[in-house]
């Protein structure tokens, strides 16, 4: 059974930093491109950033150059390090993990992200 679980997230004043994290069990990590969403209220879900199994990454253009994303093989742990955030990063963070067909076959429960100004 796969199961993706993040943790990390919580509230911080705009400029701060959090780093999420997407511990993954019940499938072969290394094999599995992942990525981080974000579903803000009365918003639609959005990519924030992809790693693929090369560890190349894609970003959004809203979070490029404040956010990394990376990932640990051998921990079985994906990362989303987030710096300068600003209250419009406030949202629900989900992790996913194996795109298949343009979307991903797994996802996580989400860790909830505000920012105060």
């Amino acid at each position: 059974q796969v199961q993706l679980a993040e943790s990390g997230g919580g509230s911080v004043q705009s400029g701060g930093s959090l780093r999420l994290s997407c511990a993954a069990s019940g499938y072969t990590f290394w094999t599995c491109s992942m990525g981080w969403f974000r579903q803000a209220p009365g918003k639609e879900r959005e990519g924030v950033a992809h790693i693929n199994t090369y560890s190349n990454t894609d970003y959004a253009d809203s979070v490029k150059g404040r956010f990394t994303i990376s990932r640990d093989n051998d921990k079985k742990t994906l990362y989303l390090q987030m710096n300068s955030l600003e209250p419009e990063d406030t949202a629900v963070y989900y992790c996913a993990a194996c795109a298949s067909s343009g979307s991903y076959e797994y996802w996580g429960q989400g860790t909830q992200v505000t920012v105060s100004s």
